[in-house]
């Protein structure tokens, strides 16, 4: 099976741009044979970058300017946007996983979604961050292990996890003991967080792992957006990439890159996942359940 990393910025708090923006890189991608398409965390529609700024952090009225264009662009999983995404993804006959900014029931909460799209099926599954990082604990709310889930598509247990949450050691296992084959990380950008931990989840789990990097530079926040000028002030790039993509054991096969937007590629074959169990299986011959186990919780809380 052809997978393919898409590092790109979306367009920033703008769901039906980002859509339209989404589906022509899809088709660019299954235009080269990818049969399985991946997207940056919360792609749809844009990293929540002012809370990282020293003048919005400890400012109320500018963190609720903020909060409030953030919730107007947030979206549904059965609105029109991933309607239109699973409408293109059965066309083309391809799977696609991606990140969205998700509303909560209650409306005045969002998470940060794992959305996956089987051409044959729609909607399959919605991972919503278990924990969101430092500062995004403003803004994110807690997800829970119902969207903790593998799923099949041409023969491969895939999976997947949100940005640091890559980090859990429990989250990991919990994909492995489902016998997840290849392993879908996605990040806002940044090669100094995706670099280590994508090579130690291919040698972890013996697992192909795809780190898929957004990308946003100052000249992608519009001049619309009202805290603009706090997060561009001094730079021009904010998040720089550093997608890639590691085989079981560790070694890479495509990336990392950096500062472009960019799609990689790359062959995923099954037997190299089981032969690179041979010596380690984290959830089977090299695990030790009647002493060591995983209580997972698959209830949705919302």
């Amino acid at each position: 099976m052809k997978v393919a990393a898409v590092q790109a910025a979306p367009v920033f708090l703008d769901p039906q741009a980002s859509t339209d923006k989404l589906i022509a890189l899809l088709r660019d991608a299954a235009s080269n044979g990818a049969e399985l398409v991946v997207f940056p965390e919360v792609f749809l529609s844009g990293y929540p970058v002012w809370l990282r700024a020293p003048s919005v952090a400890h400012n109320d009225e500018l963190l609720k300017t903020g909060h409030v264009a953030y919730l107007k662009s947030a979206i549904t999983t059965d609105g029109p946007e991933i309607a239109e995404i699973c409408a293109e993804a059965t066309d083309l006959g391809v799977a696609v996983m991606t990140g969205i900014v998700e509303r909560a029931g209650s409306g005045g909460s969002v998470y940060a979604s794992l959305v996956t799209i089987l051409p044959d099926k729609g909607v399959v599954n919605v991972h919503r961050k278990l924990k969101p990082t430092f500062h995004e604990r403003l803004l994110w709310a807690d997800g829970d292990g119902h969207g903790l889930a593998v799923q099949d598509w041409k023969g491969i247990r895939v999976g997947g996890l949100n940005c640091y949450e890559n980090w859990q050691p429990l989250a990991r296992q919990a994909l492995y003991q489902q016998g997840e084959q290849l392993h879908i990380a996605t990040w806002p950008g940044d090669l100094d967080v995706t670099d280590h931990i994508t090579q130690f989840i291919a040698m972890e789990g013996r697992v192909y792992v795809v780190s898929v990097s957004g990308l946003l530079r100052s000249s992608d926040i519009p001049d619309s957006f009202p805290l603009r000028k706090h997060v561009t002030e001094g730079r021009d790039v904010i998040n720089d990439g550093g997608s890639m993509i590691a085989a079981p054991g560790g070694k890479l096969i495509a990336g990392p890159v950096t500062g472009e937007e960019i799609t990689l590629y790359a062959e995923i074959d099954v037997d190299q996942v089981i032969a690179a169990h041979l010596k380690l299986d984290p959830a089977g011959h090299y695990s030790r359940r009647d002493i060591l186990s995983l209580n997972h919780s698959k209830q949705r809380l919302d």
